[in-house]
């Protein structure tokens, strides 16, 4: 993922889916497509892009389905199992592996040995493969940011952050911003924000042959003593949340959230908010930053291989997706050339996109294992019990590590 990433900067720096079948009369193939990133701010681009496919493939009809992420996995996990698997669908890294593992991926190879990829960055195409065989196809990539609302730290008279910001800094500008009706900061404390800010402490997830959890150690008790810091003073409790979904971002929208700490495909859906922000790279002494990769991938269960894998190669590659990404700040394309960006960074709101080079060049890998789902609730519950008062940071920290330990072996 860090290699994608550099590959990245270098570009940028300039119903039942299986079950569908070929109608005969009709004369088409129908695909079914199941996607988290489009939904809710990009619908009508993934239309666009949609529409040009068919235009260009007559004989091709994709039909579209959108989950939130937070709903996403758990139903395509649900229908995989019950063999209702869509024909393609999106992945993100993490789950990607989850998924090739368990033979839920259709083996791209005998398309891909045909066909020319050189329209990708090298690397994007390397990360998903496994063993040799391509499982899917890279889509786009995104980096985690903090975002900052610029009318609330003037009104508090706080000086807005800087890339030399660090914990310390953020912390103390959170607690002046924090007001009646406003936070001052927003941090999931769950398991992709501490793997981040374990490598901002200088700590690491693993060993060093990959056979041991280590973030139980001084570097990850700090990380998760920084997200703790937070909840019930600078930002609300989960008891506040009270499962709200995008809380957060609602928060964010209505003037109410001084600091927020999300990705940017959150662009689009602040283009209309009525107040100045900006985003800057996330603080920290030591830069570390999430930059997360999305793909797409066939069933194993397709009935429409041919037309699956025609429609995810225009999906990830062709000109109308790179220009509808770039023009709706949906995400990046994982291209080689630099052209496919072209304006992306030019764009405002925010002014600081080059904030978004400075994650990329600061990336973190994500920890991933084949038992990926089991090791990030783990993580979770662990942190959810330590800042519920349940559990000593240590102790749920080193419980957390024995346990992620045991899913490796």
């Amino acid at each position: 993922m860090a290699a994608f990433a550099l590959v990245a900067l270098v570009a940028t720096g300039c119903a039942k889916g299986s079950a569908t079948q070929e109608s005969s009369a009709a004369g088409k193939t129908t695909v079914k497509y199941f996607t988290f990133s489009a939904a809710p701010d990009h619908v009508t681009d993934l239309d666009k892009i949609v529409k040009a496919f068919e235009t260009a493939n007559p004989t091709i009809t994709v039909r579209v389905e959108t989950a939130p992420y937070a709903d996403y996995f758990t139903k395509l996990q649900t229908a995989v199992a019950g063999g209702a698997a869509p024909d393609t669908f999106e992945l993100n890294y993490e789950n990607f592996v989850s998924y090739a593992t368990s033979g839920a991926l259709m083996d791209m190879s005998a398309e891909t040995a045909k066909d020319d990829l050189s329209a990708y960055a090298a690397k994007s195409v390397e990360a998903f493969k496994r063993d040799g065989k391509q499982f899917a196809l890279p889509a786009s990539y995104s980096a985690v940011v903090l975002f900052y609302n610029k009318d609330l730290f003037d009104k508090a008279g706080v000086d807005y952050p800087t890339a030399d910001w660090t914990w310390d800094d953020e912390l103390a500008a959170a607690r002046k911003l924090t007001a009646e009706g406003v936070y001052g900061d927003f941090q999931p404390v769950q398991f992709f924000e501490f793997y981040k800010t374990l490598a901002q402490a200088g700590g690491s997830f693993f060993s060093g042959d990959g056979k041991q959890a280590t973030f139980d150690r001084p570097e990850g008790v700090a990380a998760a003593k920084f997200l703790l810091a937070k909840p019930g003073t600078v930002m609300p409790t989960v008891a506040d949340i009270g499962g709200t979904p995008d809380f957060d971002t609602n928060l964010f929208k209505k003037g109410k959230l001084a600091m927020w700490h999300n990705g940017i495909w959150q662009f689009a859906g602040l283009k209309d908010v009525p107040f100045d922000w900006d985003v800057v790279v996330e603080p920290a002494s030591t830069k570390a930053s999430a930059v997360f990769q999305n793909a797409v991938a066939v069933s194993a269960t397709t009935k429409n291989s041919a037309a699956a894998y025609k429609w995810l190669r225009f999906l990830t590659s062709s000109e109308v997706t790179a220009q509808t990404r770039v023009a709706t700040s949906w995400e990046l394309p994982p291209l080689a050339d630099p052209k496919a960006y072209a304006g992306y960074f030019e764009q405002t709101p925010p002014a600081n996109r080059k904030a978004i080079l400075q994650a990329v060049d600061t990336a973190t890998p994500t920890p991933v294992i084949a038992r990926q789902q089991e090791m990030q609730d783990i993580v979770t519950k662990a942190l959810e019990r330590a800042v519920s008062g349940k559990s000593k940071v240590e102790d749920a920290l080193r419980e957390a590590a024995k346990e992620v330990t045991a899913l490796i072996k």
